[in-house]
């Protein structure tokens, strides 16, 4: 029997599905924009064109992912209705005349003529658009009403979608800067003082060979840090830094100034998902003990004093003792897989998790012989040295989350169903949906910023 699927409340595929048009509309119509429309009316000194329409340009070029005004102002040109919807005259308009005062050449006596003026386009030129964006960027940064706007509307969704913020991610983004990041002659600063230079660097290893690979990317400009809910994909915290900051920095910084200010997000919090950069583990620990939230971050690889002694077959993985200050058959992965080797035979099998201990705040490990009814020829041995019963659950491990590497030991531990299925809302493993696509859609890559991309040379 197929049941049929239920549609969720909010999503963005219905939102993608919507002409340009509509989905201009749609946001228009929707952001509570009144008091800037106020404070930029009184900023502004002459009334070519009217404020609402000029806002409800900005807000379309940003919907329609235009990467300059100029790109902006030509569509406005082509498409009459979206003049007419950003609040424009679709029809070019002719300007009132100019007095003048000039003398009859016949009777020699000074007279007031009117000197008609040329037909006028009905949109912005580039030099009006720019005064505008300056007047929008000092409102910004004198009132801060812009940035405003997002904890108004994380507002208004709470009280519309009650597991909104439940789920929570991250990542970033490069932006590039029009400045090459060179130093000026005589000047020791570059054409953009408040950028510098980032480097990203991709690591992992290969599967086919089981040998470390490195792939590094670098950029002068900035970085957008966002943080967001992944169920709905809809941001709810976002920061401009330098491109040299620290995402993982940015990010402890962000979350806890989201839980200090929305009390009803934290509140709902539950887990938080994000790639292997944001791995670190300050943030891990911050984000259970602070916030009560569960990490699910994938875990780097920094065992690198241990790359030579890689095994031959790509898919083990490096181990080590559980408990490097005694001797043990427990061991561990840079992942937290916890396994244990078998005293008589020395077979790895891997320990089966048995949840969080609450009461001793540690993660809990059964024998895999007990848990999953395997014959084990060193079970006695084992039993006898962990002084365990072999008739009921075997030697149990604790790894307690006080004493433990919190980056390697979170609390929801990697690789089990419950980090597998929270993961996977971060579509870092599902790219078809979560955060990281929303990102990656509000983040379209373009070509650089000012400077186009040039066409390779064919030879002849």
């Amino acid at each position: 029997m197929t049941m049929p699927q239920s549609k969720p409340l909010f999503s963005w595929d219905d939102v993608d599905a919507l002409p340009d048009l509509q989905r201009v509309r749609f946001v228009l119509d929707h952001l509570p924009d009144q008091d800037i429309i106020a404070a930029l009316s009184g900023m502004r000194g002459r009334n070519d064109f009217p404020v609402r329409a000029m806002w409800n340009a900005l807000v379309a070029g940003i919907v329609l992912q235009h990467p300059t005004a100029a790109t902006l102002l030509r569509e406005m040109r082509r498409s009459p209705a979206l003049l007419e919807l950003c609040g424009f005259e679709a029809l070019p308009r002719q300007s009132a005349p100019v007095a003048q005062i000039r003398r009859n050449p016949d009777t020699g006596r000074m007279e007031r003529t009117e000197k008609p003026q040329p037909m006028r386009s009905p949109v912005p030129n580039a030099w009006a658009f720019s005064r505008f964006m300056a007047n929008v960027v000092q409102l910004e940064l004198r009132q801060k009403m812009i940035s405003n706007l997002v904890p108004r509307l994380h507002r208004e969704l709470m009280k519309v979608l009650p597991d909104y913020g439940r789920f929570l991610g991250a990542d970033g983004k490069a932006i590039r800067s029009h400045s090459s990041g060179r130093t000026l002659k005589g000047k020791n600063r570059t054409s953009d003082p408040d950028a510098d230079r980032g480097v990203h660097a991709h690591r992992g290893v290969s599967k086919r060979t089981g040998k470390p690979w490195e792939r590094i990317m670098s950029w002068f400009g900035y970085k957008v840090h966002l943080s967001g809910d992944t169920l709905y994909e809809i941001p709810v915290s976002f920061s401009v830094e330098k491109a040299s900051v620290s995402e993982r920095t940015v990010l402890m910084r962000d979350l806890a100034a989201l839980m200090r200010d929305e009390p009803t997000m934290a509140e709902r919090r539950d887990e938080f998902s994000a790639d292997r950069g944001y791995d670190q583990e300050e943030l891990k620990r911050m984000l259970w003990d602070a916030h009560d939230i569960r990490p699910l971050i994938d875990v780097r690889m920094l065992w690198r004093a241990d790359w030579d002694a890689l095994p031959t077959q790509p898919s083990e993985h490096l181990m080590r003792p559980l408990d490097p200050s005694k001797a043990d058959n427990v061991l561990h992965t840079e992942q937290g897989h916890v396994s244990c080797r078998c005293p008589a035979t020395g077979t790895m099998r891997p320990m089966a998790f048995h949840g969080l201990d609450a009461r001793r705040d540690a993660l809990k490990h059964l024998c895999p012989a007990a848990a999953y009814d395997l014959k084990c020829e060193g079970g006695a041995a084992c039993c006898a040295n962990a002084g365990a019963d072999p008739n009921k659950m075997g030697p149990t491990r604790r790894i307690s989350l006080k004493q433990a590497n919190r980056r390697i030991f979170p609390p929801t531990p990697h690789g089990t169903r419950a980090w597998k299925k929270g993961y996977a809302k971060s579509a870092l493993s599902k790219p078809a949906s979560g955060l990281r696509s929303a990102a990656r859609r509000a983040n379209r890559r373009n070509p650089r910023p000012g400077r186009p991309e040039q066409a390779k040379k064919r030879r002849r």
